[in-house]
């Protein structure tokens, strides 16, 4: 083809058929926004900009560079080229845009197959947006849209107090806890309010497999000087899911330079994990001595009126205000994080919209019929008893048996708590199916397990484990 000049900035150009072929890259999007972590969605897929085709034949989606573009390529084209033709119902054309400097357009064959092309294409550049960018901070993410509850009062104490004086209390903050539970929320917080009062600090958001990626680029160009001098200068470092470090030595050592120098300059570190700093694996032991030396907290699932208060929220964010009744339901129906609650709120929206329908208990079910039917498929007490059962290496019979030794009774006890939290049972239910006790004895366990996940990291681990084994 042809060389072709082609502004960026809008996502297509501005005609009587952009609004379809706008709407077809926005719901892949919010589709894709679904499927991929947080971190993930906001490094990889949010900074995509996107030209449809008048007839919506082809789509050209622009990255900033080769490394971006070829992870793109192999981690999310294909998904994307799926559901673009799912959303068009035809075959979509997907071509990848290596965006440069010149303002022109040059194509070429693709070496990754038929299914997608490259392109090299227009200016684009990380830095195109100024400072924004070279913080990575998501001006979006900030305390005041964080909702508080029990589940993350103790890290949002410690995040605002570390964003109001870096370098003093909790250096390092350690946060951990499941996917989807607000921890990148945190952090990008934490900068914004950074540098909301000091504008001129020198604050970095970044995840730790481009941590892993600045090292092997380091390490490939001989720039280690270059690479100590970003690092080393920050006044805030923020860096996500540091379990990626695992197995990687020179990583490690790195990090860990960075580490002491940012401390020895009383500059402030903020990290985040999927567990506490001594159940990672395949860490140096020094390493993590340094993770679990200032203050480490955890991020636990979100309770009911957390959950609720969550969806009326982020309702109302995009315009919209969701009955209480229709959200203590949907709270009710999806437990174990914001990330989830916030699909199930984009469904019931798209829903709610397509149909031109209000938005009412009903409407929610229908819009969130496969995730209901799944979830009433995978997660039963039966379910929970055998996988207690084996995690604990106690006979499944054990939990309807009258045998009360530790051994026993503790396993029984955390079925009943999980048992509560995961399903739709009541206290009565749940204590027939566990051999015929009484709902006090269920609401007993209940309340020492919840109680106890609070205050004990091994409980609250084991736990997340389980939970994570059971929703699959």
């Amino acid at each position: 083809m042809s060389e072709a000049s082609f502004p960026l900035g809008h996502t297509v150009p501005a005609d009587a058929g952009a609004a379809n072929r706008s709407g077809l890259w926005q719901a892949c999007v919010d589709l894709l926004a679904q499927e991929v972590p947080e971190q993930q969605f906001n490094t990889w897929i949010k900074p995509l900009l996107a030209e449809v085709a008048e007839d919506i034949s082809k789509v050209t989606i622009y990255v900033a560079n080769r490394f971006k573009l070829d992870w793109v390529r192999t981690q999310y084209a294909g998904r994307i080229s799926a559901m673009l033709e799912q959303l068009h119902g035809q075959p979509v054309r997907l071509e990848l845009a290596l965006a440069l400097r010149e303002n022109t357009i040059k194509f070429y064959p693709s070496k990754s197959g038929p299914e997608v092309s490259v392109v090299e294409a227009v200016s684009f550049s990380e830095d195109a947006s100024g400072g924004a960018l070279k913080n990575r901070l998501n001006t979006a993410l900030t305390f005041d849209n964080l909702v508080e509850g029990t589940a993350n009062r103790m890290a949002r104490a410690a995040a605002m107090h570390v964003a109001s004086m870096p370098g003093h209390l909790y250096n390092p903050l350690f946060i951990y806890g499941g996917v989807g539970l607000g921890k990148t929320h945190l952090m990008h917080a934490v900068g914004n309010k950074l540098l909301q009062d000091r504008p001129d600090a020198k604050v970095l958001y970044i995840h730790a497999e481009q941590f892993v990626s600045d090292v092997v680029k380091a390490y490939q160009r001989k720039t280690f000087d270059e690479f100590k001098e970003r690092y080393h200068s920050l006044d805030l470092l923020l860096i996500d899911d540091v379990q990626f470090f695992a197995n990687k030595d020179r990583t490690q050592e790195e990090f860990f330079n960075a580490f002491e120098a940012l401390l020895a300059k009383k500059s402030h570190i903020v990290m985040t994990s999927d567990t506490y700093p001594k159940g990672l694996t395949d860490i140096h032991e020094r390493l993590v001595s340094r993770f679990d030396s200032g203050l480490t907290v955890a991020i636990e699932p979100p309770e009911l009126e957390m959950r609720v208060a969550i969806l009326i929220n982020k309702a109302r964010a995009e315009g919209t205000e969701m009955p209480e009744e229709v959200a203590f339901f949907v709270a009710k129906n999806v437990r174990s994080n914001v990330r989830e609650l916030e699909g199930a709120l984009r469904k019931i929206l798209a829903y709610s919209r397509f149909n031109q329908k209000e938005i009412s208990i009903a409407l929610a079910r229908e819009a969130l019929r496969d995730l209901l039917s799944i979830q009433n498929r995978q997660i039963s007490v039966e379910n929970i008893q055998k996988t207690v059962a084996d995690y604990y290496k106690i006979k499944v019979a054990d939990m309807y048996s009258k045998k009360r030794p530790a051994s026993i009774a503790r396993p029984r006890q955390i079925a009943m708590y999980l048992a509560k939290e995961l399903t739709q049972k009541s206290l009565p239910e749940i204590g027939e199916l566990f051999g015929g006790r009484d709902h006090t004895t269920v609401l007993h366990a209940v309340r020492k397990i919840g109680g106890e996940r609070q205050q004990m990291t091994e409980l609250n681990q084991q736990l997340h484990v389980l939970e994570q084994t059971l929703k699959g």
